[in-house]
C-alpha cells in the first residue's frame, strides 16, 4: 500500500524503519517542524525525518496541517493510508478524508486507558500491572477511534518508562504489520471504546517529577520509574536539587517524618514516605554526574535526620 507516514520521535521511528523493511511503499513522511535544543540551542532533526531523508522520501514539517497547500500536496500522493505514530498534533478533519481507505494510529495503551500524548508514562506512575498496544481507526477527536486491533503485556515492577517504550514500540511495529494487510483486504472488524471507561495521559512537563515525601514509598517508586527518562524525578537537599535515578519501596516500615532520612545502607539511603521507607539507589546531584547512592554517601555527608524536599 501507499503509506504517509505522521511521526516524530523513537517510538514513531521503530514502526517506521520496520515498515520499509517489511517493503510498504512511504511515499511522504510528516514530522514537528525543527527546533533548537539543548544550552547550544542546536537544531535536531526528529528521528523519523533522519531516517526519511537516509531513504529519500519526501519530508513535510507544516506548521498547521489545516494549510491548504499542504492538503492539496498530501491528496497529491493518492496513498491508501496514513499511518499516525506519536505525532504531537491532531489531524483535521480535511486531512481525516483524504486516503483511500482512512486514517489509523498506533497508539501505546490499551484505550480507553491513558488517551493522550503520554501513555507510556501515565501506566507506570499510576502503578499500572498491564498495558499495551492499540492500533485504531483515527476520528476526530483525541484517541477515540474505533479499535482495530490490541496486544497486552505486563509490566515488571522495576521497568522504566523508557525501557517499556521500546518494549511497546517492538510490540507495535508487529501488530501494525498484522493490521495493514487486513485493512487492503477489508477482513477487518472494528470495536468501539467504552469512552465511559477512559482516562487522560496529559502531555509531560517538568514539574511532575518533583517528589512528595508524603505520598506512598509505591507511589514514589512508581513515580521515579515513570518520568524517565524527562523530566526525572528530583527532591532538594540542603538547598540543591538532588535527582533520583533508581529507588524501590522497602518492605521494612521505618518511622521518621515524611522525607527524613532515616537509614544509610550498604544500597543506599532510606527515606521516609507516607506509609514506609524509600531506599534510594542512584541520583544524579546538582553540578555533578550521575552515580550509585553508595558512591554518594561516600563522597557526601549525608546524616541520619535531615530532611529532603
Amino acid at each position: 500500500m501507499r503509506i504517509v507516514f505522521f511521526g516524530c520521535d523513537d517510538f514513531a521511528a521503530i514502526n517506521l524503519l520496520h515498515l520499509i523493511d517489511q517493503g510498504h511503499r512511504i511515499v511522504g513522511v510528516v514530522t514537528q517542524p525543527d527546533k533548537p535544543k539543548g544550552r547550544g540551542l542546536h537544531v535536531v532533526y526528529s528521528p523519523t525525518k533522519q531516517i526519511a531523508m537516509a531513504q529519500g522520501i519526501a519530508i513535510f514539517q507544516p506548521a498547521s496541517l489545516k494549510e491548504p497547500v499542504l492538503v492539496d500536496r498530501l491528496r497529491w500522493f493518492h496513498a491508501d493510508i496514513f499511518v499516525v505514530i506519536a505525532y504531537g498534533k491532531f489531524l483535521p478533519p480535511e486531512v481525516l478524508d483524504l486516503p483511500k481507505h482512512f486514517c489509523i494510529n498506533v497508539h501505546a495503551s490499551l484505550l480507553p486507558k491513558y488517551r493522550g500524548a503520554a501513555p507510556v508514562n501515565w501506566a507506570i506512575m499510576r502503578g499500572e500491572s498491564e498495558t499495551g498496544v492499540t492500533v485504531m481507526k483515527m476520528d476526530p477527536g483525541m484517541d477515540t477511534g474505533d479499535i482495530i486491533a490490541q496486544v497486552s503485556c505486563t509490566i515488571p515492577d522495576d521497568m522504566t518508562s523508557a525501557q517499556l517504550r521500546l518494549k511497546l514500540a517492538d510490540m507495535g511495529k508487529q501488530l501494525l504489520s498484522e493490521s495493514l494487510p487486513r485493512i487492503k483486504a477489508g477482513t477487518f472488524t472494528l470495536l468501539k471504546q467504552d469512552h465511559a471507561l477512559a482516562t487522560r495521559a496529559p502531555k509531560m512537563h517538568k514539574d511532575l517529577g518533583h517528589i512528595r515525601w508524603d505520598m506512598t514509598a509505591k507511589e514514589i517508586h512508581d513515580l521515579v520509574r515513570g518520568v524517565q527518562p524527562w523530566p526525572g524525578a528530583f527532591t532538594l537537599w540542603r538547598g540543591n536539587r538532588l535527582k533520583v535515578l533508581e529507588a524501590e519501596a522497602a518492605d521494612a516500615v521505618l518511622r521518621g517524618r515524611p522525607g527524613e532520612i532515616v537509614e544509610l545502607h550498604k544500597d543506599g539511603f532510606f527515606v521516609q514516605a507516607a506509609d514506609a521507607a524509600v531506599l534510594v539507589k542512584r541520583v544524579h546531584p546538582a553540578s555533578s554526574h550521575a552515580m550509585d547512592a553508595r558512591a554518594f554517601l561516600a563522597g557526601h555527608k549525608l546524616e541520619v535526620g535531615e530532611i529532603l524536599g
